[in-house]
Parts: C-alpha cells; sequence; structure tokens
C-alpha cells in the first residue's frame, strides 16, 4: 500500500479491451501484467491470444502478418496457431523434420461476451477450471450479445492498489469530482450510513433505495435502487435498477505493469434512446475518470518523495478490505487451498 508498485494477482480475469477495439482480420498488442499479448481476431469472429514473442528469435509478432487464422512472423515467416503452437517454418526442406508441437509461443484463454474481451492469467499456465475464478464477471439483466451503451479507457500512473482505493473511496467525491454539472463548490457534507456485506470474492453495498429527490434517477421509473458490488481482481459493478429501466456500470482497472494500470469505466444500459446520447456520455465520463487520474498524478510525486499513506475508519475501511482480501486470495494460492473470504457484515458511516 505504502509503495509505487503493487503485488499483481494471478489466476484471474481481466478486462482486455472492447470488442469492437479488435475487427475482424485484425491484431492488438498490449502489455498486460508485465506481459506482452497479441489478440487477434478471426475472420468468423473468433478471438484469441497468443504471447507477443516468437520463440526463435524473440522478436514481437506483432511486426508480421495475420491472414485471419494464423499469425507470422515477420523474421523468418514462421506461423503460430491459435493455440500458440507453430504450424510452419518455411525454411524448412523436404527432408527435414520438426516436431512442430513442441514449438509454442504461448497462449491465454479469452472471452468475448457482452461487447468486452476478458482474459485468463493464470497461475504457471492453469486453466481457469482449475482456480476459484472460472468465468469473468457477466452484467446482470444483460445478454451475452448486448453491447455497451458507453466506454471509455484512460492510462493511470499507478498501481492497481491505489487505483483501486480510488474505485471504494466515498469521501473523494466533494474535492476531486467538482465540475459544473457535479458537486461544483461543494461545502456541505452530509452524513451517510450503508450496509455491507461479503459477497463473491470481495464486497457489496446492500441494495438500498435512491432517494426520490435524486432527479435524475427518474428515468429509471419508480422504486429505483442500487448495489454496488467490489470484488477481484479489481472491479466495481453498479446494478440501478427501477421499473422502467436497468444500467449497470463498470469500473475495471488492469495492471499494465506493477506500478501502471488501465481503468475501464463501461455501461450497459436497457434504454435504446441513450444511444444517440453516447458523444456526451463519454465526454462527460472521460472528465470524470480523469479527475481520479490526476490525483493519482500528485499522489505519485509524493509516494516518490517517501511520502507515507495513512487509513481511517469508517472513511477508509474500505481500502483495508481489499488489502483483506488480496492477501487472502494470495495466501490460498501459496497454501494450495481455496479462497475464503475473510469479511463480515458491516455498517459504514461517513460524510460526503
Amino acid at each position: 500500500m505504502q509503495g509505487l508498485k503493487a503485488d499483481l494477482l494471478r489466476g484471474c480475469w481481466y478486462l482486455a479491451m472492447l470488442s469492437s477495439d479488435l475487427a475482424p482480420g485484425k491484431t492488438v498488442a498490449k502489455t498486460l501484467l508485465g506481459e506482452p499479448v497479441l489478440f487477434a481476431r478471426q475472420a468468423d469472429g473468433h478471438v484469441f491470444a497468443i504471447r507477443d514473442a516468437c520463440p526463435h528469435r524473440g522478436i514481437p509478432l506483432r511486426y508480421g502478418n495475420f491472414d485471419g487464422k494464423t499469425v507470422g512472423c515477420c523474421y523468418h515467416g514462421w506461423r503460430f496457431d491459435e493455440s500458440g503452437t507453430c504450424t510452419e517454418i518455411p525454411s524448412l526442406r523436404e527432408d527435414q523434420s520438426v516436431d512442430f508441437s513442441k514449438i509454442r509461443c504461448g497462449s491465454y484463454p479469452v472471452v468475448d461476451r457482452q461487447g468486452v474481451i476478458w482474459i485468463y492469467m493464470g497461475v504457471d499456465g492453469e486453466a481457469p477450471e482449475d482456480g476459484p475464478m472460472t468465468e469473468p464477471p457477466s452484467m446482470p439483466g444483460f445478454a451475452a450479445d448486448d453491447a455497451p451503451k458507453a466506454a471509455i479507457k484512460l492510462p493511470f500512473p499507478c498501481s492497481t492498489d491505489h487505483a483501486a482505493f480510488g474505485l471504494m473511496d466515498p469521501t473523494h467525491a466533494a474535492f476531486v469530482h467538482t465540475s459544473w454539472w457535479f458537486k461544483k463548490d461543494a461545502t456541505k457534507l452530509r452524513p451517510k450510513e450503508k450496509k455491507f456485506e461479503p459477497s463473491e470474492l470481495g464486497w457489496r453495498m446492500v441494495r438500498h433505495p435512491i432517494p426520490p429527490q435524486n432527479i435524475a434517477y427518474k428515468i429509471f421509473g419508480q422504486n429505483v435502487s442500487t448495489e454496488i458490488a467490489y470484488r477481484l481482481p479489481g472491479y466495481r459493478i453498479e446494478h440501478i435498477e427501477g421499473s422502467k429501466h436497468v444500467v449497470v456500470g463498470l469500473t475495471a482497472i488492469t495492471p499494465v505493469t506493477d506500478e501502471a494500470t488501465e481503468v475501464h469505466q463501461i455501461f450497459w444500459a436497457s434504454a435504446g434512446w441513450l444511444k444517440p446520447l453516447r458523444p456526451l456520455t463519454q465526454h462527460l465520463m472521460t472528465v470524470f475518470l480523469d479527475q481520479d487520474r490526476r490525483v493519482v498524478v500528485q499522489q505519485r510525486e509524493g509516494l516518490e518523495q517517501g511520502n507515507k499513506t495513512m487509513l481511517i475508519n469508517d472513511a477508509d475501511t474500505q481500502a483495508r478490505w481489499w488489502m483483506r482480501v488480496k492477501g487472502e486470495w494470495m495466501q490460498s494460492q501459496a497454501d494450495g487451498r481455496a479462497f475464503v473470504n475473510p469479511l463480515k457484515p458491516q455498517t459504514l458511516r461517513w460524510r460526503s
């Protein structure tokens, strides 16, 4: 927590990109958890991911070519299929025999669902079904082919720990998110009290009604309520539901390295008329998220100078929970046992 770097969790599904960012017949190269990964979408729409390094001379495969099925290295033309297995070495003569199955660059399990591409970063190459996180999260109330109504992504020059603290910080909005359309010059902090309980790989703020004086939520109809869940390896999922409409918001932190993070903010909505508002919505989302990004840039300056951090009750209790849940995840892997959620139901109180 004190440093610039964070332990990166393995055996987890991470959000890699939007499905729309990867067109058929194209590739996208990314660095995730410090590893070079090349994503590709075949002509039939199927997505796969392999390690972005040719095992022959180590050159990144992103500099080569993709024929819609296999990836070719730009150096000597070696080709690799979706499993990362070599399928062709052009320099071989007819009388030369090579066991292609033993030449692999490595591959990663991926899921393309609800307009999002997820990647599984395993421990020592284990399959998702062999660990506690067998599937990436699904957004409740939406089908597998339901694409998001709005989505943005920003790079955060901080560790996943400090990015996660921002996701669950209930008291910074009046000081950080001060746009003309949101908490402008907010001076009066109001008392808050919320109930929390353990949930899958984390915890959640128990579903509660949204006060009717919140005009922005009237588009959802009557009896509007919300539930906010936080879970490993770094998701905040808010589910807002009323008599007319449903919205699910996902904020996901994806580690690039142990001190650099991508933060994704994505919304699914049942209201079809929101589509024309997508440019405005994404602009406002970017302004809002960039306020968080600027704060961690400023925080990093202090951490580089050796400044310390501290946590207080109850406003920072969720940050403590994050470290406890993360610690149990890593310890359970070290012990070779099942993950046991260490949290208990609790009511937290703060002013914001």
